[in-house]
């Protein structure tokens, strides 16, 4: 074992709270990401996004990670739209454009995990929501 490094457990006590890019309000949660954590390997967040909501497109230099735990989370991509309902996971992978939406009347909740962790220098957004 090296005697540096830290093997206690480290207890998040709750998320920071991240401004979102879109077309309307959303809320994300960050536990464990550069923000809240200053983790730099991995990101997670829960998202709480409203009807209607939509985001500038992406080119991110991450892989992420999606569960949707309520509502359709709609995923567009350069080769087509998935839309991932409650209960499903999509994964986007770095390099591949993506654009974020949901657009049923309940919104969507979901929790996403980026790795590398998500940073505003490594998502590459498009200049505006199409």
């Amino acid at each position: 074992l090296n005697p540096e490094r830290i093997t206690m457990p480290t207890k998040i006590n709750g998320p920071s709270i991240i401004e979102a890019v879109g077309t309307r309000p959303k809320r994300i949660e960050e536990y464990i990401g550069q923000v809240n954590s200053g983790t730099g390997a991995v990101s997670v967040a829960r998202m709480i996004s409203p009807p209607g909501w939509q985001e500038p497109g992406q080119r991110p230099a991450f892989d992420e990670y999606t569960v949707v735990l309520k509502g359709r989370l709609r995923v567009e991509s350069e080769d087509g739209t998935l839309d991932i309902r409650a209960g499903e996971a999509v994964i986007t992978h770095a390099g591949g454009w993506v654009r974020y939406s949901t657009p049923e009347p309940e919104g969507a909740e979901y929790i996403a995990v980026c790795l590398p962790a998500f940073s505003p220098e490594t998502v590459h957004r498009d200049d505006e929501v199409a």
